[in-house]
């Protein structure tokens, strides 16, 4: 589907099986448009063919060429630059049909909807959003959520963001009956969640995994079931990079403290409190960030390899 169709939708045209969001949260330009490009490095190093994601002139982008990736990147932080949730697709996609041409990043759950629609099957991002703490209360829970729970795209992340209440996550992702695993990453028996910067969470996964071949075949099988939902793949963050987990939760507390004394709720809440904890850490987290989302890269694409062999040696695509 090509935008000189008047669709609002632009599909590259090589095959797409592994894809990546140019919404990098806590990278200001030029250092996303350089990440972004390591990003699609990696995944052809390790045997993948990378899809980008975003929202580029009021059309979806599923495959950005370099050009249209360093204006999409160079445009983050401004104001025609919107970031964008599964609610906001027909929003900005329907202005630029109306001729209002809008850039934007997809959120977790924007990038799944765009990705099934393109028949990508493997997502890797940084960190997962979730039920925020006291969101028993606030109902302020992210739709990367209910989008696993309705959208069959497998997802790896270093977990859901530290900030947010882990346990609560878990539970609702269960209750959406999402399949959630983490990577065993040389570890014997059972392991915990983890927790974007930290490998530590003292919340069991729910499962364990050792290698991308087992991710992909539970992937193929699932699809093969022709279940609508999707998958959650934790993969921690390598152990050199790994901020102490006792250090983390001080930096966090402060953090949502001066985020609620601030009134930034919401879409604006996670954003804030980012920002916070950078500067809370002195920018170790902005290191940690960009090693864990490059792990979580290079894993993603040694299982959209290894599901595209599967793929190939039981006779073919998945598709229902």
């Amino acid at each position: 589907m090509a935008s000189k169709m008047g669709r609002p939708l632009q599909i590259g045209a090589k095959k797409k099986i592994f894809s990546v969001s140019a919404n990098l949260d806590g990278f200001p330009y030029p250092e996303n448009t350089a990440l972004a490009s390591r990003l699609e490095s990696l995944v052809r190093t390790n045997g993948g063919i990378p899809a980008t994601i975003g929202v580029l002139h009021g059309i979806a982008r599923i495959g950005l060429d370099p050009e249209e990736l360093i204006e999409l990147t160079a445009s983050a932080g401004k104001p025609e630059t919107k970031k964008l949730s599964r609610r906001d697709l027909g929003y900005i996609l329907g202005l630029g049909m109306a001729g209002r041409s809008l850039n934007g990043g997809t959120t977790i759950a924007g990038t799944m909807a765009l990705a099934h629609l393109a028949g990508i099957k493997v997502f890797a991002t940084g960190g997962l959003g979730g039920v925020h703490r006291d969101g028993e209360n606030s109902m302020d829970i992210s739709a990367d959520l209910t989008e696993l729970g309705r959208t069959p795209v497998a997802v790896i992340s270093s977990g859901c963001k530290s900030f947010l209440d882990i346990s609560r996550t878990l539970e609702y992702l269960e209750t959406q009956g999402v399949g959630v695993g983490t990577f065993a990453d040389g570890r014997v028996g059972k392991a915990d969640f983890p927790a974007f910067w930290t490998r530590d969470s003292d919340i069991p996964s729910p499962l364990m995994i050792q290698d991308e071949n087992e991710a992909a075949a539970i992937i193929y099988a699932q699809h093969s079931l022709g279940l609508s939902t999707g998958m959650l793949f934790a993969n921690p963050i390598p152990q050199k990079y790994s901020i102490a987990k006792s250090r983390m939760d001080t930096v966090m507390a402060q953090a949502i403290q001066d985020a609620r004394a601030s009134g930034f709720v919401g879409s604006d809440n996670t954003p804030f409190v980012l920002k916070r904890i950078r500067d809370l850490t002195g920018g170790q987290t902005v290191t940690a960030n960009r090693a864990l989302v490059e792990a979580n890269v290079v894993r993603g694409a040694k299982v959209a390899r290894e599901l595209t062999k599967l793929q190939a040696a039981r006779g073919g695509s998945i598709d229902r």
